[in-house]
């Protein structure tokens, strides 16, 4: 099946957006010597596709190089903003979008400046004292607008917006992006178990199955087992895909009856286009190079990115 045959330009477009994540992701932790870079390579084309084919958004309605840090919410700082507008205008009709594994937010940065909706040189403001462009993204990050804290966090904040707006005969839906290391949290389950029996049916959830977390693989460290199976005796609509399929991702939300909520399971590879990253297997969650020799190895890698053409799209 060629690209057009797939479902036409999007598809190109959506696998582009996602090489470029993982190009700016990989060039960043080159230039700092550290980065999350199995979570933006895992994760590139979910959040590709999410933002070029599947949400309805509408266009950034905030400034290219974001904001300083504007100081903490309060009654006397009339100033205070959510990094939400770099998603678009909130409005009844259109979807909004969270990221719960705050530690992807450099994948979420990147791709704002691959869909235009950020600077490239807002980058360079990763991780600088004062800067809102955070390592872990908080509230008033670009692209997000809650405060996700710990892991699991995320989606229970989402379950009450999203109820809000069923309540107020909104037809907007609320994507969460999670990983699945969330699932080994009990508020993850509590939230799927207030989503069902509210029938809160405008929740989607696409989720990172990359099998790793922080101390190595979550089937060591503490096995979510059957998540599928699990989330369907929760009451959730579940999906199992490839992760690194744009058309596959793109497929249960375009079939999604919005009378459940919906979990996207998307199987992803931790390395994917990067293979040198396998040789650190099992410890994958946070990179710093250990000589010069591997950084050296790692620019190569970053060049062959660089070059590599996309390929037809296969089935």
């Amino acid at each position: 099946m060629t690209i057009e045959d797939a479902g036409g330009a999007w598809v190109a477009d959506t696998q582009r957006a996602a090489q470029g994540i993982r190009r700016r992701v990989l060039e960043y932790t080159l230039k700092t010597n550290e980065g999350y870079l199995s979570q933006a390579f895992s994760s590139a084309d979910i959040l590709a596709t999410l933002y070029t084919r599947v949400m309805r958004l509408g266009p950034s309605a905030a400034p290219p190089l974001p904001p300083r840090f504007p100081g903490v919410p309060h009654t006397g700082n009339d100033v205070y903003v959510t990094g939400a507008a770099y998603n678009g205008p909130h409005a009844p009709h259109l979807d909004r979008f969270y990221l719960s594994a705050a530690h992807y937010a450099l994948a979420l940065y990147a791709l704002l400046v691959e869909t235009g909706r950020m600077a490239p040189e807002a980058l360079y403001e990763f991780n600088q004292d004062g800067s809102t462009v955070e390592m872990i993204g908080a509230e008033h990050s670009p692209g997000m607008e809650i405060e996700t804290g710990s892991l699991a966090q995320g989606l229970s904040q989402v379950a009450g917006i999203a109820l809000g707006r069923q309540l107020h005969g909104e037809s907007g839906r609320s994507f969460v992006f999670m990983s699945d290391g969330e699932f080994q949290e009990g508020q993850t389950w509590e939230t799927f178990a207030v989503l069902s029996h509210h029938r809160i049916g405008t929740v989607a959830v696409y989720v990172d199955v990359n099998r790793q977390q922080v101390d190595g693989r979550i089937a060591d460290i503490l096995n979510t087992g059957d998540l599928a199976g699990k989330l369907r005796l929760f009451g959730a609509e579940v999906h199992e895909v490839d992760g690194h399929d744009v058309v596959a991702l793109e497929r249960p939300a375009a079939q999604w009856s919005m009378e459940r909520p919906l979990v996207v399971l998307a199987r992803t590879n931790p390395w994917q286009g990067l293979d040198i990253l396998r040789e650190r297997e099992p410890k994958l969650h946070y990179v710093r190079f250990k000589s010069d020799e591997e950084r050296r190895r790692y620019q190569e890698a970053l060049e062959a990115l660089a070059e590599r053409r996309q390929p037809a799209w296969k089935s």
